[in-house]
């Protein structure tokens, strides 16, 4: 089965095919994240015009790209929400007129269902691992930061989420406290390069406590007054700024690692844990989960391009839940920029 995937839930635009759910023929990007560094952020109505200017060329790369005509299409799915509402919209418009015009069924997918099939995606050339189930999914972003326990590809129980702000928010805050351009994340994790992590000392969130949910925003706040204290102190910024920016990264990292290794002794049964979303994409993050839970599996998806928004997870995820869940992706749906993840939102 061959998918056309069509992400444009933000600032990207992106189309996909994916073959059988795992494995990417094309995934083309388009991103206008360079013209948002100057705003410090996405300025919606301008992400919604890019990405009608880029559609078209994006998706006539991702055929040529793939090698496969429409005829070889069997279905199109698209981000259906949650995001911004501007974007989102040029994403489904296009997709039921492609639909319309080449007679193709067209599937409402939800975004974070997207991400949590990014960790299956397979590279051109690369070989598909089996699938185990149950297992536990960290999917962390600017937008979210939820952990999952997972017993089919569309059957997930919440089991944790940020009651402020998300992880990859946390990034973006911190960097742009200390000076560093948008997006925060990849600015952050380069600056803290050669840092020393435990040169300042960031208190870490729900220590001990039994549930699963995150804080980001005292970090934020914490990051805020160190570097008013060390600032005061006659210290420069330039030369604190690799020992600071590490030691705030391993504090979101210690924070994220902490929530899932609890979860892991809450949860026994699980075969592996996946870490999926653009936070996924953080070296340091990965590298204190496979250290803080040893012996367990720990699954990111294979290349920096399924971490962040991008099409092929959406076309990955458009596949497993035709396959669990038979005709009924097929109904009606409707683009909404608030969307819960449900039974009801599969």
């Amino acid at each position: 089965m061959h998918v056309l995937g069509i992400e444009t839930s933000c600032d990207e635009t992106s189309v996909a095919i994916v073959k059988d759910g795992r494995y990417v023929l094309s995934n083309i990007i388009a991103s206008s994240r360079d013209l948002f560094a100057l705003s410090g952020g996405v300025i919606p109505e301008e992400a919604a015009r890019q990405q009608v200017e880029c559609f078209l060329p994006v998706l006539d790369t991702c055929l040529e790209q793939s090698g496969l005509s429409w005829d070889s299409i069997d279905a199109i799915a698209v981000t259906k929400g949650p995001g911004l509402l501007g974007s989102l919209l040029v994403g489904t418009v296009s997709a039921r007129t492609l639909g319309a015009l080449r007679k193709k069924p067209v599937l409402g997918i939800h975004h974070t269902l997207g991400h949590l099939s990014s960790a299956w995606l397979v590279p051109p050339g690369e070989e598909a691992e089996p699938i185990a189930f149950p297992l536990l999914t960290l999917s962390a972003s600017g937008g979210h930061s939820d952990l999952w326990l997972r017993e089919s590809h569309t059957r997930s129980t919440l089991l944790g989420k940020t009651r402020d702000d998300a992880a990859g928010e946390a990034f973006d805050k911190g960097a742009n406290l200390l000076g560093l351009p948008y997006p925060g994340g990849p600015s952050l994790a380069k600056a803290a390069e050669g840092g020393d992590e435990n040169a300042f000392s960031f208190p870490l969130p729900f220590q001990g406590e039994p549930h699963l949910d995150f804080s980001f925003s005292g970090l934020k706040t914490s990051l805020k007054y160190t570097l008013r204290d060390a600032l005061a102190s006659g210290k420069n910024l330039p030369d604190i700024l690799p020992d600071l920016s590490a030691s705030y990264q391993l504090a979101i990292c210690k924070h994220l690692s902490d929530r899932v290794e609890r979860a892991i002794t809450q949860h026994p049964e699980v075969h592996e844990v996946q870490v999926v979303g653009g936070v996924s994409a953080n070296k340091r993050l990965r590298s204190l989960l496979q250290e803080r839970l040893g012996s367990v599996c720990v699954r990111a998806p294979r290349a920096i391009a399924y971490c962040t928004d991008n099409a092929a997870m959406i076309a990955g995820a458009a596949y497993f839940l035709v396959q669990e869940r038979g005709e009924s992706p097929y109904i009606c749906w409707e683009t909404e920029s608030s969307l819960p993840l449900s039974a009801e939102a599969l």
